[in-house]
């Protein structure tokens, strides 16, 4: 009796090819299935069992501050803004006595700084004029400070509250969810809806934390380390760079 003969990794140069063909997921293949859900996010904390926000802060004020000089910007440039911002300005009272215009040169480097000038002042005016100076630790109430969004608020909850109200989703959450097929949608609110349905609420936090550390490190855009990558044989998506697993076409 011969023996089945293994299968062999599909290099890169191979994927191309096996693009063109018609490939067929296993009979009954779920990826949203609670078996393989729970496989990735074992997988995610052996591979980052310690991990949180990149985000330099010592308070939730200064997270959420952070988080909206974030947005189309890097954690490494705001972390390089932020300290010297915050030893100018070290209270949110501080902020709410000034005009956005006067915090423009400190925040320039993050860009849109005009825009992200009137949140900071406008959040820090709401938050000592009617909360009391402290920022609000539930949805509806963040939810109502300028510059605001459902995004900066999940992170100022889940990582300095630690409240797993919604889970963060930026472009590698968006990505590697792609990828991993478990939502075929690319906007972040129908994302996150579809993230809150097969990912337990109590690892909501720490999968955003996870998969934007696995998107920095492996799971990059352009050539992902997928030999490195201790979820691979979980993964179909067909931008692979390696792949002992049959690649989905529609998995991007």
């Amino acid at each position: 009796m011969k023996k089945k003969a293994l299968k062999k990794p599909v290099k890169k140069k191979l994927l191309a090819k096996s693009l063109t063909q018609k490939t067929r997921s296993a009979k009954g293949y779920n990826p949203v299935a609670p078996g393989r859900v729970s496989e990735i996010l074992h997988k995610l904390d052996e591979m980052y069992p310690d991990v949180t926000c990149a985000l330099h802060h010592r308070n939730a004020w200064e997270l959420l501050v952070a988080t909206i000089l974030s947005a189309q910007s890097t954690d490494v440039n705001v972390n390089k803004v932020t300290p010297p911002l915050f030893a100018k300005y070290p209270t949110v009272e501080a902020f709410a006595a000034l005009q956005p215009q006067e915090i423009e040169p400190d925040i320039h480097s993050t860009g849109f700084f005009r825009n992200k000038a009137k949140s900071v002042v406008g959040a820090a005016k709401m938050i000592v004029a009617d909360f009391g100076g402290k920022v609000p630790d539930n949805m509806d109430d963040l939810l109502k400070v300028p510059g605001v969004a459902r995004k900066t608020a999940n992170v100022v909850l889940g990582t300095w509250f630690k409240k797993n109200i919604g889970v963060v989703v930026d472009t590698h959450v968006t990505r590697i969810s792609r990828r991993w097929e478990l939502t075929k949608h690319t906007d972040a609110p129908k994302i996150e809806q579809d993230l809150m349905k097969i990912i337990p609420q109590e690892h909501w936090t720490m999968f955003s934390h996870q998969v934007i550390w696995h998107g920095r490190t492996l799971c990059m855009a352009r050539k992902p380390k997928c030999a490195e990558c201790a979820i691979e044989k979980l993964c179909h998506a067909a931008d692979k760079t390696w792949s002992t697993v049959d690649i989905h076409p529609a998995a991007l």
